[in-house]
């Protein structure tokens, strides 16, 4: 049956190195698993130099797609499964969809929080640095079946992760990674989303944002506002000269705030611990 993939996941995304301009990137994907209704697809970008033909990996990434029916965009499609060359990859690869599945469960039952606007915060607060974005969604950020391209959205969710990183620190910063991104449902043409951020941990170098897209079916629609997409950004701060600065420590005010930097802390000595890990195996 003709159908059409809908991005439904982004695993954590490293920005190893950055793409600067005149480079040619050239981005590789590979399909590395299917389970019955999904589609891993492992994806690597390498820019390369066209003047000294230097080259290097700037990216990689996992993605999850779906299947869904061009009669009946809400019926999810069995996927063909593929032939595997050896029988630990079909296992590898289920392991990760195991993790994955259970990754979006927890996500989910999480999502209910709100960001309210806060009257005269004081700096270094998580209330002075949140940030929001309300857009209009239109033909042009849609697919052919109009919902929302998956890249549309992470790109207003890493602008909106951005503010709330340079109002924190008053210096230049850049995205360092990105946790895994959840696209819990579609969001129609004609909706107005509202992307919402806000600062969860910082250590000494690092800030961790929490950014979540809410959508308004705004047109013949009676739905009530739901929760689309949610992620976690990670962002630096740099000098001038491109060096890491230290980043002011945030002041948490409340039980919930301080709650989710200890979850953040947590998420942040995970991350650390498995870059040790794999710079040892290296």
């Amino acid at each position: 049956e003709p159908c059409v993939a809908a991005l439904a996941r982004v695993e954590r995304t490293d920005f190893l190195s950055p793409v600067c301009i005149g480079e040619v990137a050239n981005v590789s994907a590979e399909i590395t698993y299917t389970s019955r209704h999904s589609v891993e697809v492992q994806v690597n970008v390498m820019s390369e130099n066209i003047l000294t033909g230097a080259k290097k990996v700037t990216n990689k990434a996992t993605l999850w797609y779906v299947p869904l029916s061009l009669k009946n965009v809400n019926k999810v499609l069995e996927v063909p499964p593929i032939q595997y060359t050896r029988k630990e990859q079909e296992d590898e690869g289920r392991k990760r969809y195991e993790e994955q599945k259970l990754d979006r469960l927890e996500t989910k039952q999480r999502n209910g929080d709100l960001i309210f606007p806060v009257i005269n915060p004081e700096p270094h607060t998580v209330g002075y640095s949140q940030s929001s974005l309300i857009h209009l969604v239109g033909p042009s950020d849609c697919t052919l079946l109009g919902f929302v391209h998956g890249g549309v959205t992470m790109k207003l969710m890493d602008e909106v992760a951005g503010i709330v990183a340079a109002r924190h620190c008053k210096t230049n910063i850049v995205t360092a990674s990105v946790d895994a991104i959840n696209f819990h449902e579609k969001i129609k043409k004609g909706s107005v989303i509202t992307i919402s951020g806000r600062m969860t941990f910082t250590s000494n170098k690092s800030m961790e944002i929490e950014v979540f897209v809410d959508a308004d079916p705004f047109v013949d629609e009676p739905r009530e506002r739901y929760r689309a997409v949610s992620a976690f950004f990670t962002y630096v701060s740099l000098s001038k000269e491109g060096k890491p600065l230290p980043v002011p420590q945030l002041l948490t005010e409340t039980e919930d705030e301080k709650r989710r930097f200890e979850e953040g802390k947590g998420r942040y000595l995970q991350t650390k611990a498995k870059r040790q890990a794999q710079m040892q195996q290296a």
